[in-house]
């Protein structure tokens, strides 16, 4: 069977390609959501309302008829279907035909470039908001299910980005096509239709990838209990020898202020990062910075290693602030989820660095170890003062 795979842009009448147009014309079939084959109700061709992958290919497969044509909102290369009908279709001959995707419309009718816009699927999956926008001049968001413009807004103003100017692009392509630019704070409340896009515009976004945040740029003394902050130069080389990819899961055990979660919540905008801690506190002071820093992408938990970290999910890396003594035992359930992931951690003692040593050892791995010793400098009075800051000792490598 001949069949085409066409992305039917915005309504699937005015913003159709002559091309699709034509294979449109030519098919038996026409198979897609009720809203894509609306248009071509009077065509008199036989048509399959669904956008299950699987029921489109099991449909075709026993179909008598020589060509079908699969109509895909937008562009076939824009978070579509089109990909794994290619997979279940592989037998027969498929044709793409490519369509205008919702971000190149909503972008032209904005008069805004899109060639370096960050694009986020919100539509039925979990994904990151603030951290994208931080990072991005323009992040283009398509929304659905639970997600609602309201709620992205809703997200910023909790992240302190009431003043981030948002585009809402509500029934593209349609007559009731609406078109709302504001800021998020003005629209936290405001109600669009489930068929709806957002362009999030931030001119001070973060134009590079920030390292040696200071001490004092962290929430830190906010609370009673003495909590520890990574210094941060410890905190750069800790975080550097732990290669963060974008997409990455990450855990910080020992969270403490969440300096360290901070710094790979940046680096890792399209993954996670599990911060825990036993203190209260800390896990206050983790989320203050997590939202000061705009990063919603860290998930904060209160508990003691291992037992907290029986329900997270498998790491790609692991920094170890605090171990609490249970270093073999954090080893071991990271073996366990992972065993090929990067661990770095942490060592002020003498006895700490033992104990993490014997640990990788344990698993027939020898650790790399490095002794870090800064100094700074202070004034006093007219002059400069060296200023010897403790040596720590750094540990990593992996498991496996």
């Amino acid at each position: 069977m001949k069949i085409s795979l066409i992305g039917i842009g915005m309504d699937g009448i005015h913003t159709l390609t002559r091309e699709a147009e034509h294979a449109i014309a030519e098919s038996e079939i026409l198979i897609g959501a009720e809203r894509m084959l609306a248009p071509f109700r009077n065509s008199g061709k036989e048509m399959l309302i669904s956008y299950q992958a699987q029921e489109i290919a099991d449909f075709l497969h026993t179909s008598e008829k020589s060509s079908a044509c699969v109509l895909l909102s937008g562009d076939v290369g824009f978070y579509s279907g089109a990909e794994k009908l290619r997979i279940l279709l592989k037998e027969h001959t498929v044709q793409v035909y490519s369509g205008i995707a919702s971000p190149v419309y909503f972008a032209n009718k904005l008069g805004i470039p899109w060639e370096n816009m960050k694009f986020i699927s919100l539509h039925g999956k979990e994904n990151h908001i603030a951290v994208h926008i931080r990072q991005n001049l323009y992040c283009f968001f398509l929304l659905g299910g639970t997600v609602t413009a309201e709620s992205v807004c809703q997200r910023l103003c909790e992240y302190g980005m009431k003043n981030i100017k948002i585009h809402i692009g509500q029934r593209l392509g349609y007559p009731e096509e609406r078109i709302f630019s504001g800021t998020a704070g003005e629209f936290r409340t405001l109600s669009t239709a489930p068929l709806s896009v957002l362009i999030a515009e931030n001119p001070d976004f973060c134009r590079y990838t920030p390292f040696l945040i200071p001490e004092a740029d962290f929430y830190h003394a906010s609370v009673p209990e003495h909590i520890p902050i990574t210094k941060a130069e410890i905190r750069h080389l800790a975080v550097a020898s732990l290669e963060i990819e974008k997409n990455h899961i990450c855990w910080d055990i020992g969270a403490g202020t969440g300096s360290v979660s901070v710094e790979l919540a940046r680096l890792c905008p399209d993954g996670k990062v599990y911060a825990l801690d036993k203190q209260a506190s800390a896990c206050k002071l983790t989320d203050l910075n997590a939202h000061k820093f705009g990063c919603d992408n860290i998930r904060i938990f209160q508990g003691t290693a291992p037992e907290a970290l029986a329900d997270f999910p498998a790491p790609d890396r692991v920094f170890i602030g605090g171990s609490s003594g249970n270093m073999k035992e954090i080893l071991k359930i990271i073996f366990l989820k992972n065993p090929s992931a990067k661990i770095t951690l942490t060592a002020v003692t003498l006895e700490t660095l033992e104990n993490a040593v014997h640990a990788f050892l344990d698993f027939g791995k020898e650790p790399s170890i490095t002794q870090i010793a800064v100094t700074r400098t202070r004034k006093a009075g007219h002059t400069t003062m060296l200023n010897a800051l403790n040596p720590i000792f750094l540990i990593w490598g992996t498991l496996s």
